[in-house]
């Protein structure tokens, strides 16, 4: 690897000052690194990180804001990387290492003793070298002082947190903290010199009058300092850049044997093959035999094909469409025209994601890369249990560092082992990982948090900007945000549309009002008469095409699957449900009750148990409120009896001839069932028509004839709500989850097809107007509905901006005009944005919870893993040391959240965590525990039971957690 021609920043024509000013040291060792070597070291791999890692989408970013485009951008990369830490060059920091300071002292450079320089602390390196770099930009290159700050301020920021004006103003009264006042000409001398070096080394020298009138944007400082950071990251790694003394590499040397060690990834240079439709959905996905392309899923690629430019995508469609592969289609078209080199998808939740991990790993191992050569690429599961996630830990130890390398510079190659095909082309990077690097993988799926946090004021903020600016983002399950994440979502989008990054939104029922709001953030702000479709369009199915310069909008067809839903108003009794369905499956046939609250899953399901018997109609319960192996089992179970024909022949199963599911909203999205008949508790109409898309899903015999020939006719009976009342009441629960206004606006614009018994629901062409006219601003209900829904709407209203409000705490900035420097761009932050439940709670309005590992307490006292579990079930627990790394991680998997009853006051949430922590292990606390330090451990007695904070607690494999208040 070399500098490209260019001089490397040396000890050759430095002064003996200069070359005795440091940077990095070991007390363990006592090696130490001089300052001019680190500036060496940080400049070429920040070139090579621009050269081999940065996507094409990001460089072309930076290079249209500068004057000699690409090669400009490469250069101000480079240079910024060198004086990032400039600031080291004073006595505020000098001081730190007595011994090392000393040298600096007998070469000319003197400073007081370390506690002799009073008020240090206003000088951090990083705002001191900001600090430097416009003083040595205004007094040795004729730049204004406002001009300097926008480039300038990537050194200030390179620890995680740009400064602020308060900071650069304090530390503007202490000169004395930057040049000693009995020698701050040789100070300042050693300082000009270095950065002289850097500018000549790294050919900016002769650019910087071309870049006095530059305005740079704000996404470009964000990404440069992004950059900035990883680089020093890099070249601070003592095993990659080791210290001095012993080291005798030249600079190519050094540099090319760290970047070899270092093995990263490069990017993904997508191309479009310009293949139709069919061929490129049957060359990337595992289609069914005979299946076609959707129209839906043409017409994606079509548009990401046409638009101006590549953009926003809002792609609306019924469930079933093929949305998810459309995305991905259009993804990698998006990608090649825009140069992205990833792709992320953002999903509801945690176990959305894993579903859609293997999904997004098939695909991947299908996708051609323009670059020859390309390697492997980096892959990342982004949430906080990923590492329990069997594919992915299989990918992170194909990602291991797959060679040593001596200081000779001679390579030994390890086999990566035996990891499969897919483990070849795909890893998890060993740099690439934790909380601030694994997101700057090239691919990864996540939930929405991750993308939320990038409109959190946190630390190291500009690295979450870097890893989604050089991807194509999907946001899967637009509909299930609410106001206040939609408030970080759409600050998001508008940063994403600043960095020019193609979003692709998937939506089953999205308002129109929505659509436009999207639209708007991604572009800037409210557009032109040209965006009025937008907000207007009522067609369905709905691909929006939306840039800075144009709309394109177009209504495929949907497929051919229509379901005609007679709806009907059921009474909220358990008696009256039990009969119905006893009724209604006596010929045989599958039914799906869902339920609001876990609360109502486990009352419903415990009274048909009990009404039908043993020898009945087998009744069984899916919710989130059991433990995550238990839930993904339960998942697989759903889909092995009521999946497509393929799914249930492939795991040896046959459907059922009859069965009742009673379930909360986990049945209600990503699962593909299907039911003879449905009941469900009054839900907001998008919801209510998602639920309805889990009935007669697939075709099962010509003209339904696999099913009973009483449930062919697909039929949905809402309930939960008392429908005699004058205007309906929907449930206590219902109304807590939702609010008054959602539910009482879907029940009004469902009123005509409850009050007509032979008035279908028509999917998927009523769904569009069923939503419109839900969210919409017109009056919706009987007359002497009014007084309700108004009543209703004002608490609402109120809601929603009290939400708005409060996301407004540390919700980021918008994106501030070009040369506007980031300059307390997090000011007022949260410090680090953590994937934990707090951290996550700060991009939703969640409920505050509480999640514990489950074990068992056998009748002798001792611990074990609970017993029905398929891998360690039933295995003693040490309680006296730390359990071997398998059997701790079989507990680590084994969480599960307690209820919000238990966690909604303060006091009680207080009582429950004293007494969880009463019965702590405490070998399990040590450091090497790191699969259980800091849980809260629940352990269930021998008949699955416990006693918590007045609670007592059943377990069970069929039911999950079943919570009632104690004596």
């Amino acid at each position: 690897m070399t500098y490209d021609g260019l001089r490397p920043i040396g000890p050759v024509g430095l002064s003996e000052a200069a070359r005795s000013v440091w940077a990095k040291h070991d007390r363990d060792s006592d090696g130490w690194l001089p300052l001019w070597r680190h500036m060496a070291d940080s400049a070429g791999v920040a070139g090579l990180l621009w050269d081999e890692w940065v996507p094409e989408q990001i460089r072309r970013l930076v290079a249209g804001a500068l004057p000699g485009g690409a090669d400009d951008a490469r250069r101000l990369a480079v240079w910024l990387a060198a004086t990032h830490d400039a600031g080291k060059a004073t006595p505020a920091f000098a001081c730190q290492v007595e011994h090392l300071a000393d040298g600096m002292r007998a070469a000319g450079l003197p400073m007081p003793l370390e506690k002799q320089i009073a008020d240090r602390r206003l000088a951090p390196h990083g705002l001191a070298g900001q600090l430097l770099i416009q003083r040595w930009l205004v007094e040795r290159h004729g730049w204004s002082r406002p001009a300097t700050t926008q480039f300038a301020v990537v050194a200030g920021g390179h620890h995680g947190v740009p400064p602020e004006d308060t900071d650069i103003r304090d530390l503007r009264e202490h000169p004395a903290l930057l040049c000693d006042p009995d020698g701050p000409e040789a100070w300042r001398a050693v300082q000009d010199e270095l950065l002289d070096a850097a500018a000549e080394a790294c050919g900016v020298a002769s650019r910087l009058a071309d870049w006095r009138g530059v305005k740079l944007p704000q996404p470009v400082q964000v990404l440069l300092t992004a950059l900035v950071i990883i680089a020093d990251w890099i070249a601070s790694n003592p095993e990659l850049f080791p210290y001095f003394p012993g080291e005798r590499r030249t600079d190519p040397e050094r540099l090319d044997t760290a970047w070899r060690m270092l093995d990263l990834p490069r990017p993904w240079v997508a191309e479009d093959t310009g293949e139709d439709p069919g061929a490129l959905f049957a060359s990337r996905f595992d289609l069914p035999a005979g299946a076609r392309v959707h129209p839906v899923q043409a017409e994606a690629v079509r548009v990401a094909r046409t638009m101006p430019r590549p953009g926003l995508m809002i792609v609306e469609a019924p469930m079933g469409e093929g949305k998810t592969e459309a995305a991905l289609a259009a993804a990698e078209i998006l990608a090649a025209r825009s140069g992205a080199g990833g792709c992320f998808v953002a999903l509801p939740t945690m176990a959305t994601g894993n579903a859609m991990f293997p999904r997004l790993l098939a695909w991947l191992e299908r996708l051609p890369d323009a670059r020859a050569g390309a390697g492997a690429h980096s892959v990342f599961l982004a949430h906080s249990k990923a590492a329990l996630n069997e594919r992915f830990t299989e990918l992170v130890r194909a990602g291991r560092p797959v060679s040593d390398v001596d200081r000779d510079g001679e390579e030994h190659r390890r086999s990566r082992g035996a990891a499969g095909s897919a483990a070849a082309e795909l890893v998890a990077h060993h740099w690439l990982k934790g909380r601030k690097k694994g997101m700057l993988s090239s691919f990864a799926v996540g939930t929405i948090d991750q993308l939320l946090f990038a409109g959190l004021k946190s630390r190291h903020l500009a690295l979450r900007h870097l890893a989604v600016a050089g991807k194509v983002v999907v946001v899967d399950e637009a509909h299930a945000y609410d106001a206040y994440m939609n408030s970080y979502l759409d600050r998001v989008l508008s940063w994403l549309g600043a960095y020019g990054v193609p979003v692709v939104v998937l939506s089953a029922t999205l308002p129109a009002a929505r659509r436009r709001e999207l639209a708007e953030s991604y572009t800037g702000g409210p557009a032109g008469p040209a965006f009025a479709p937008v907000g207007e369009a009522d067609a369905y199915p709905l691909i929006t095409g939306v840039a800075a310069d144009g709309v394109v909008m177009a209504a495929p067809e949907a497929s051919g699957r229509r379901t005609d839903v007679l709806v009907e108003r059921f009474d909220d009794d358990l008696g009256a449900l039990a009969a119905r369905l006893e009724t209604e499956l006596a010929g045989g046939g599958c039914a799906l009750v869902i339920r609001n609250t876990v609360r109502r899953v486990m009352e419903t399901a415990d009274h048909l148990r009990e009404h039908f018997g043993a020898d009945g109609i087998p009744v069984t319960v899916a919710h989130a409120r059991f433990i995550d192996p238990d839930r993904a089992e339960n998942d697989a179970r759903l889909l092995a009896l009521f999946g497509p024909e393929a799914k249930v022949a492939e795991a040896g199963e046959t459907r059922p001839e009859r069965h009742v599911v009673v379930a909360s909203q986990v049945a209600e999205q990503s699962l593909d069932v299907d039911f003879d008949l449905l009941v469900t508790d009054l839900a907001p109409v998008d919801l209510l028509l998602q639920r309805m898309g889990r009935l007669h899903r697939h075709r099962r015999g010509e003209g339904r004839s696999q099913r009973p020939e009483r449930l062919r006719r697909a039929r949905c009976l809402v309930t939960g709500a008392d429908w005699a009342a004058r205007v309906p009441e929907p449930v206590r629960g219902s109304r807590a989850v939702y609010g008054a206004h959602a539910l009482l606006r879907s029940a009004a614009v469902l009123e005509p097809f409850l009050a007509e018994s032979d008035r279908p629901v028509r999917l998927p062409d009523d769904i569009s107007p069923l939503v419109q006219r839900a969210y919409g601003p017109d009056p919706v209900g009987p007359d002497h509905w009014r007084e309700a829904l108004d009543h209703a709407r004002l608490a609402h209203e109120a809601e929603r901006a009290d939400k708005r409000k409060r996301a407004e705490d540390f919700l980021l900035g918008g994106v501030a005009r070009p040369g506007r420097a980031l300059v307390g761009w997090v000011r007022a932050g949260v410090g680090d944005a953590d994937d934990t439940y707090a951290g996550r709670a700060q991009v939703r309005d969640s409920r505050e919870s509480l999640e514990v590992l489950v074990v068992q307490r056998r009748a002798d006292g001792t611990l074990a893993t609970l017993p029905w579990l398929r891998r360690d079930g039933g295995r003693e627990l040490p309680a006296h040391a730390v359990p071997p790394t398998a059997l701790a991680r079989t507990v680590a998997s084994c969480g599960m959240r307690l209820p919000y009853e238990m966690c909604a006051d303060p006091r009680t949430l207080d009582r429950v965590i004293e007494e969880l922590e009463a019965q702590c292990v405490e070998a399990w606390q040590a450091k090497e525990a790191h699969w259980l330090a800091g849980e809260l451990v629940l352990a269930l007695d021998q008949d699955q039971r416990a006693h918590l904070a007045g609670f007592d607690l059943h377990y069970t494999r069929s039911d999950g957690l079943k919570v009632s208040h104690g004596d």
